[in-house]
């Protein structure tokens, strides 16, 4: 497939990079700092700045793309926006160039943040357990209230498109090897699902890309 990847030096875009290379696929690769892409890496690359791109910016990248990967979002407090700017500016430019299939990552707490398109969503989690529910999930949205704020936007951004949209949800993310044998949930958090590795988000990215059942769907995703 020929596959767009933004946010390619992320901690999940970084593994989408380097798996879908290994898989065979065709890659551009949508980086803020291309000097941060390893250099021996077989992608096209178009630089732009998520944080303010417009989508003239962002229509070379996915056009001839049969799908877009995002692993958009802040790395700090101070880039919180990036991920609801970013998408919507890459909404526009899939609209523009006729590209339909976007898979992007969000939190597993951001189904209980309000938004302008979801003003009262449940107060826990239908998936969260006693733990969760009283503890993790409150103490988190407290630590990332503006990163939640943000990918709660970005969701309602893809929710308001015509796209073929997959919002993958993951709780605490872990950088180690990926194990393959991750658990998922269909519009809710997977039950007692603490952790994930970042290399198992992108694995699940990939291979939800070409399944129909998950277009317009929320899927958790934990051990």
């Amino acid at each position: 497939m020929k596959l767009t990847i933004v946010g390619a030096t992320g901690g999940i875009g970084s593994q989408l990079l380097v798996q879908a290379v290994a898989a065979g696929h065709e890659v551009t690769a949508v980086v803020r700092n291309p000097a941060r892409l390893p250099h021996d890496t077989p992608v096209r690359v178009v630089t732009a700045d998520l944080s303010a791109a417009g989508p003239v910016d962002l229509r070379a990248a996915v056009d001839g793309s049969d799908a877009v990967l995002s692993g958009l979002g802040a790395r700090s407090g101070a880039e919180a926006g990036v991920a609801s700017r970013g998408t919507r500016a890459l909404v526009r430019a899939m609209r523009a160039t006729g590209v339909r299939r976007v898979v992007v990552v969000s939190a597993a707490s951001v189904g209980t943040v309000p938004s302008p398109g979801r003003p009262n969503p449940p107060r826990h989690n239908p998936g969260d357990g006693f733990f969760m529910r009283h503890l993790a999930a409150p103490l988190a949205k407290a630590a990332f209230r503006r990163h939640y704020g943000d990918l709660a936007l970005m969701e309602d951004v893809l929710r308001d498109s015509e796209l073929d949209w997959t919002v993958s949800r993951p709780p605490r993310l872990l950088d180690r090897r990926w194990k393959r044998s991750y658990r998922t949930a269909y519009g809710q958090n997977v039950r007692a699902g603490m952790f994930i590795a970042r290399a198992d988000v992108a694995h699940h990215m990939l291979d939800v890309l070409d399944r129909p059942e998950t277009f317009r769907r929320v899927i958790g995703i934990a051990y």
